[in-house]
């Protein structure tokens, strides 16, 4: 799923190319992305663009008349900028949006439709949209850690709740938390001072490097090779491959359709975690450190 720095370069990358330009219409390939009826759709045609922004990990275009479009692309969507008139694919082409220099394509890989427009009127209907998260570049450390502490969960449902925290998903949250040197299971209403700040920093530092390398790959283009799984992660879909600041084999929860990565020399102080499926199915010979995984490999146990 695209988050907040690859949403925020998409902001970018838009605002340079239709502010203040007409949307002469929208062709929807999908009836099922748009999940409003008022304003309805056909009301957007014509109004001019005055302004891009993100909500969380929507992309919002403003137009004439204080109408907002609210795209979210959730896990498998993705915008693509074309020559204008550009023609819908026939089986990923959920909406395109048309400009005088260019069309904005929105396809969704896979089976499931799940990413979502809505249209709505004013601002207060975009309030309606917003799932009140903070946003951690523009927040004091204190405001971090009250959002933190609001409820005592795991520091990865934490990071992740966007009640909580705005445009933080799945990949960027292993990215904080290696950076920080804690664990995604520690519990946030525990944490010390000091590790709240760290992971406060480990949050601003992550969130920024990353959407300037994204900016810079873009350059003066479009993104359009948007993915959870970027070169240069440290453990974000690296499991098995070695941490790159201390070597250890990656390691990962799973849950569901899910999958946490960290490193436990970095992270857990040497211990793995259990995974739901994995220790229910070993129950006591679970191995809690590297040492016992291997050992449980190799047949040694």
């Amino acid at each position: 799923m695209p988050e907040l720095p690859d949403v925020t370069v998409y902001v970018e990358c838009l605002a340079a190319r239709i502010t203040g330009k007409p949307l002469l219409g929208v062709r929807l390939g999908n009836p099922f992305l748009v999940r409003t009826v008022e304003p309805p759709l056909a009301a957007c045609g014509g109004r001019r663009v005055t302004a891009i922004r993100r909500l969380g990990k929507r992309i919002v275009i403003g137009l004439e008349g204080g109408i907002f479009v609210a795209i979210h692309l959730m896990i498998a969507g993705r915008l693509h900028w074309k020559p204008a008139g550009a023609k819908l694919q026939r089986k990923l082409g959920l909406a395109a949006f048309d400009f005088p220099a260019g069309t904005l394509v929105l396809t969704e890989a896979g089976s499931k439709r799940r990413a979502a427009l809505h249209v709505v009127s004013g601002e207060v209907g975009l309030r309606g949209l917003d799932r009140g998260g903070i946003e951690v570049q523009g927040a004091g450390l204190a405001s971090f850690r009250a959002a933190l502490t609001r409820e005592n969960h795991t520091l990865k449902r934490a990071l992740t709740d966007p009640r909580l925290f705005s445009g933080i998903g799945n990949a960027y949250s292993d990215e904080i938390l290696h950076r920080a040197r804690l664990s995604p299971v520690a519990l946030s209403q525990r944490l010390s001072e000091e590790s709240s700040e760290r992971l406060f920093r480990a949050c601003r530092d992550t969130l920024g490097e990353w959407t300037g390398r994204l900016r810079a790959e873009a350059g003066a283009g479009f993104p359009e090779h948007v993915t959870a799984f970027r070169e240069g992660m440290a453990v974000h879909g690296r499991y098995g491959k070695p941490c790159p600041a201390c070597g250890t084999p990656v390691q990962r929860i799973v849950h569901a359709a899910n999958e946490t990565n960290y490193c436990p020399t970095c992270q857990t102080g040497g211990k793995l975690l259990a995974d739901r499926a994995l220790s229910r199915l070993l129950r006591s010979d679970w191995p809690k450190t590297l040492e016992e995984l291997d050992e449980l490999r190799s047949g040694n146990r």
